[in-house]
């Protein structure tokens, strides 16, 4: 399932919706863009952002690594470019991988990485829309991964349910969704209104709802994810949130994340902000004002993704 996770919900790895993979396309918090996407001319970019999110998510698999012990198979379901899915490859030395998602460039890409780190030999991919796709596996997973992909499916309690059931007896589905909407400058930058990062949270958070809504099949629920697990039939669910504290002054790659982030936020949401809140967003993205996230001194990243976690019953 191709999506377009651009900041905090990103392909599977993403779903940044703005990092990994995802976190590129999501767009800034919760900005989505369905339409018909280059996924080869944006494989560079997402793979890019979900190393600069590699501490985050290295962290969250050495906590399902305490439970999940000497996985059989692993399987990254909305993989992207398989900057996680390789991850998964290097934490548990002895699993055979497969990155799955619905782009065949983005899975080429997942393909290379893994055959310059030395994986190939246990290292498949599976092209195809989630969550029918799973059904094509070989063979049950021992630990099923899903970052930020189910929330782009209509019934996402039945995604979840169709997940657990590609699980072996006693293993794990794991779910990044949540978490805290990334935040990259002071609440007071100097000009314009305080507060501008919180604003373009609201109206993220509209856009959000109204992707949701307009999905194929959508159902709302309450998005209680430990709920949803259990609803799924599985069991032990618990939550873990990690943080990405990436402090100013930015490195080059922060910086570059940052700037692509906001002007994603310019592109998709700047129509709805106020005519002050987009002379500000204009001048932070305005390469030659040194007020800007270019050069500015005090730009960081700062983020946070909740995994959500629990076991199919022996």
């Amino acid at each position: 399932m191709a999506h377009d996770h651009r900041q905090d919900h990103k392909h599977g790895e993403g779903h940044d919706h703005r990092g990994n993979d995802r976190e590129q396309r999501h767009g800034h918090g919760h900005g989505h863009d369905h339409g018909d996407i280059d996924w080869a001319e944006m494989a560079p970019l997402l793979e890019s952002q979900a190393e600069l999110f590699t501490p985050l998510y290295e962290r969250a698999l050495n906590w399902l690594a305490k439970e999940v012990t000497e996985p059989g198979l692993i399987v990254d379901a909305g993989s992207g470019p398989g900057v996680i899915a390789c991850l998964f490859a290097e934490t548990f030395p002895g699993a055979r991988v497969v990155a799955v998602d619905g782009s065949a460039p983005l899975l080429e890409r997942a393909r290379d990485r893994a055959a310059r780190q030395g994986a190939a030999d246990r290292f498949d991919t599976l092209a195809g829309d989630l969550p029918e796709v799973l059904g094509e596996l070989d063979y049950p997973a021992d630990l099923l991964w899903a970052s930020r992909s189910v929330h782009h499916l209509g019934d996402q309690a039945a995604a979840l349910a169709a997940c657990a059931e590609r699980l072996a007896p006693g293993g794990t589905l794991a779910v990044m969704e949540g978490g805290l909407a990334p935040r990259f400058l002071p609440r007071d930058i100097g000009f314009g209104r305080p507060g501008l990062q919180a604003r373009i949270d609201a109206l993220e958070e509209e856009r959000f709802g109204l992707m949701r809504a307009e999905l194929p099949g959508s159902v709302a629920v309450v998005e209680d994810w430990q709920a949803l697990l259990a609803s799924a039939g599985l069991r032990h669910t618990r939550s873990r949130t990690f943080l990405l504290d990436l402090p100013a002054p930015a490195t080059d790659r922060a910086r570059a994340y940052v700037t692509d982030a906001l002007t994603r936020t310019r592109e998709v949401l700047g129509e709805c902000l106020d005519a002050d809140d987009r002379a500000t967003l204009d001048r932070l993205l305005d390469a030659d004002d040194r007020a800007s996230v270019h050069h500015r001194p005090d730009v960081f990243v700062l983020a946070a993704h909740t995994v959500h976690a629990a076991v199919r019953p022996v």
